[in-house]
């Protein structure tokens, strides 16, 4: 799969993009706005495990963020079951040097467009602990609302947080 971004695309994962992964998902900065089974350190270990799983996929749901040099951060959705199964959740990282410039907006645009289209969904969402305002800005800007403040719902890094569930339904 590949989608066209003008300058980076969303596209699917190749073995050598693990190196790029270590690079970038190894800090401890983008570990902190995201679940805890998101390993830090990321090691090359680490990297290779999500590679296989990824590439692996039926249907490829999980996919790298890419300049045309390397990759530089991923998205992905995870979809929905049963009365579930015309949602998906969406999920994001990108690496530092990238931050700032407006790629995960549009990708994130991008990506729930994809789903809406290619999985026939009715509604993507969110969750973003509210310690972190500049995911929460990617995702107004990306077309998402914010439909709840789950209060003290996630305890990371020792930190009781509420937790900010935003959604976009297909237009």
């Amino acid at each position: 799969m590949e989608i066209d971004c003008s300058n980076f695309r969303i596209r699917s994962y190749h073995p050598a993009d693990g190196v790029d992964l270590v690079r970038y998902a190894n800090n401890p900065r983008v570990a902190e706005h995201l679940r805890d089974r998101f390993p830090h350190p990321y090691t090359h270990e680490d990297a290779a495990e999500w590679l296989d799983l990824a590439m692996r996929q039926d249907p490829e749901t999980n996919f790298a963020i890419a300049s045309d040099e390397e990759l530089i951060g991923t998205i992905g959705l995870r979809l929905g079951e049963d009365v579930y199964r015309h949602s998906a959740e969406i999920g994001y990282w990108l690496g530092e040097p990238f931050w700032g410039r407006g790629i995960v907006s549009r990708a994130v645009d991008a990506l729930a467009g994809w789903g809406f289209e290619h999985f026939g969904l009715l509604r993507v969402f969110a969750y973003v602990f509210s310690e972190n305002p500049a995911s929460m800005r990617v995702l107004e800007k990306a077309g998402f609302e914010l439909e709840a403040t789950m209060r003290q719902a996630v305890v990371k890094n020792g930190q009781v947080m509420d937790q900010m569930l935003f959604v976009r339904l297909i237009r």
